[in-house]
């Protein structure tokens, strides 16, 4: 398998987006080690519209992101400690390598198919229900 495992052997938990037009349950990937992080979606060809990856990270950090290798354009949640969605960096470009930062100190990132988080009503402020950020 090379120096990845591919993201179909990552665990998948359910996850709740919650935004002014209700609660949307999606199923993440979890990368919550170095080198799940490293490989997130590349070479993915095709994710669900009900799917999606989470990076977690040990403690609150300005996380920066790049869509090197990435074949599908998404949308970067990036969401504080407490659940809260800090920021969303919508459509990124496919295989660019500029710098995607999370502007602020966030606990993890939520990567959705791009137009993911438009067609949710997903914005700032909203709430991630998910374990890591339950206090």
């Amino acid at each position: 398998m090379g120096a990845y495992a591919h993201a179909d052997n990552l665990e998948k938990r359910p996850l709740t987006l919650i935004t002014s037009s209700g609660r949307h349950p999606i199923t993440v990937e979890v990368a919550d080690n170095d080198q799940e992080r490293s490989k997130g979606l590349m070479f993915r060809r095709s994710m669900g519209d009900d799917e999606g990856m989470i990076f977690l990270y040990p403690q609150d950090e300005e996380i920066t992101m790049w869509m090197k290798n990435t074949y599908i354009p998404l949308d970067m949640v990036f969401v504080e400690a407490d659940g809260t969605v800090h920021r969303i960096e919508e459509r990124t470009e496919p295989f660019s390598e500029s710098i995607i930062r999370s502007g602020g100190k966030v606990r993890a990132v939520i990567e959705l198919n791009g137009g993911s988080a438009k067609r949710l009503g997903l914005k700032s402020g909203d709430k991630v229900d998910y374990p890591a950020f339950r206090q």
